[in-house]
């Protein structure tokens, strides 16, 4: 068995990543596993918040992607959108985020192991993964939306509501427009984020099953811009997406990003998050105050868990849901505070 790191992240996406960039500026021995090769897709909106973008440019990172300038609600003949007022968003290739947190993860000389975690031993100075000669003085499980460690804890709450899903594909289109449009229909959200010139990816959120044809048909002004035969990549899944954790630090392991609990892709916030979560625990681990980790966490995700539940419980209900973009279009400038709240 290896002497031992400060730090061993089980997971190497983003939030697992941005987590171990922050603790090797801190100055402290970091190792990651991850058994998927670089760089790693999922199916994801692909549009970062300027809170994201922010975020890595302060880690030094630059990421390919395009501008994006707010946000767009459409439902009908419903229209309303919001300028984001703290600098741009970014439409963003989820293979070019990862390919960039991986390669400046690599430049900092923090090995990344093909490994998976998926149980660990500890005690009062540390975890061991068995059977990988891996020891650390603390874990982070960012090892996602479904966390193996998570469930190994015994930290998984189950979810009471309907579960719901994602889709995402992406169409060799112009984009039609720099805001990443939510497009409201009967059964879920379509998101739309302008990638490149000729590129834009489409994310469904639904809690019916059934194929993405199927579900885009949901929203007619949508699909006749997307011909079938615009398609260039395969339709991704993921979900169910609520995901709850009864904490955020048990012992001498941590959780941060998606598996540190997950409500719902609605508002866009899920990389933002990841990042803010990578870096309020790094602080806490190296001011020595790892407790508190569980208090910053719930301090900086208490806004968007707000929002996020209030929208998706509208969506529960369909005279709710189908009074969200009217009565934002009657509310421009309370629309505007929502967006850039959490923007």
């Amino acid at each position: 068995m290896s002497g031992g790191h400060d730090l061993l992240i089980a997971g190497g996406g983003p939030a697992g990543l941005a987590t171990a960039l922050h603790a090797v500026r801190a100055g402290l021995d970091v190792v990651v596993a991850e058994p998927r090769r670089a760089p790693v897709d999922k199916a994801c909106g692909e549009g970062l918040m300027p809170g994201a973008v922010r975020a890595l440019g302060a880690l030094g990172l630059q990421v390919p992607g395009l501008p994006i300038g707010g946000i767009r609600y459409v439902q009908g003949s419903r229209r309303v959108q919001a300028a984001f007022r703290h600098g741009p968003g970014l439409g963003a290739r989820r293979t070019g985020l990862h390919g960039a947190l991986h390669q400046a993860v690599v430049d900092a000389g923090v090995p990344v192991l093909p490994l998976r975690v998926g149980e660990v031993r500890q005690d009062d100075t540390g975890v061991t993964v068995p059977g990988a000669g891996l020891r650390a003085r603390w874990l982070v499980a960012a090892d996602g939306l479904h966390s193996p460690l998570r469930r190994f804890l015994g930290l998984e709450v189950r979810s009471g509501t309907a579960p719901r899903y994602g889709l995402r594909r992406h169409y060799a289109v112009p984009p039609w427009s720099s805001y990443v449009e939510v497009h409201w229909g009967p059964y879920g959200e379509a998101y739309v984020t302008p990638l490149g010139p000729a590129l834009v990816g489409v994310a469904l959120l639904t809690a019916r099953r059934a194929p993405f044809g199927t579900q885009l048909t949901a929203f007619p002004e949508l699909a006749a811009r997307l011909p079938g035969e615009a398609a260039v990549t395969a339709v991704r899944g993921a979900g169910p997406l609520r995901q709850r954790s009864r904490a955020h630090c048990h012992g001498r392991v941590l959780l941060v990003g998606d598996a540190a609990g997950y409500i719902d892709a609605l508002t866009g916030e899920g990389i933002s998050l990841a990042l803010t979560g990578a870096r309020a625990l790094v602080d806490n681990l190296r001011r020595g105050t790892p407790g508190r980790y569980e208090a910053d966490w719930h301090r900086a995700t208490r806004r968007h868990r707000f929002l996020t539940e209030l929208l998706t419980g509208a969506r529960r209900q369909p005279a709710l849901a189908s009074r969200i973009t009217p009565t934002a279009a009657r509310l421009p400038r309370l629309f505007a505070a929502a967006v850039n709240a959490l923007a």
